[in-house]
């Protein structure tokens, strides 16, 4: 089935499923497990920042990755403007912006609200492997960003 067969329900199916995967990364990384990121990729999936010269590649240095985050990290992001472009039965790509509201150091509580960390964008492919919706590759661009700030240690 190509793109000019895909019928409207069948392209808003792939488009919600792609929207998804963009906030369930968010939720993932904020509020879950962040090492589990990597089974929202194919198992051949990319991550890359070219501004921070960084790329990893494969759902094993994925889960490496992303697992490595701080354990006394708070984040936030704020997902929005996310446009998926249905390009074919198994194939897709979207844009998304984000916020990103992030601290090292945090014990708990209620912290003072700070300016984000990042402003940016990810530029996402996506594609359909046994009739599920995966990341194929996400960039992010960061044109907004600053160093993770450390909280004070309590006491």
């Amino acid at each position: 089935m190509d793109d000019e067969t895909l019928t409207p329900i069948d392209r808003m199916l792939a488009e919600r499923a792609c929207e998804r995967i963009v906030v369930d990364f968010i939720h993932r990384l904020d509020l879950g497990e962040p090492g589990s990121v990597a089974e929202l990729f194919t198992p051949d999936g990319v991550w890359s920042w070219p501004h921070g010269d960084r790329r990893v590649e494969g759902r094993e240095a994925l889960r490496a990755y992303f697992a490595s985050r701080p354990a006394d990290r708070l984040s936030r992001r704020l997902m929005t403007n996310i446009l998926v472009t249905v390009e074919s039965a198994t194939t897709a790509r979207a844009v998304s912006y984000l916020t990103t509201y992030r601290v090292d150091g945090y014990a708990g509580g209620m912290i003072e609200p700070r300016l984000p960390a990042n402003v940016g964008h990810y530029e996402d492919t996506f594609r359909a492997v046994d009739g599920s919706w995966l990341l194929a590759t996400r960039t992010v661009f960061l044109p907004f960003g600053a160093d993770t700030a450390r909280l004070p240690a309590a006491g």
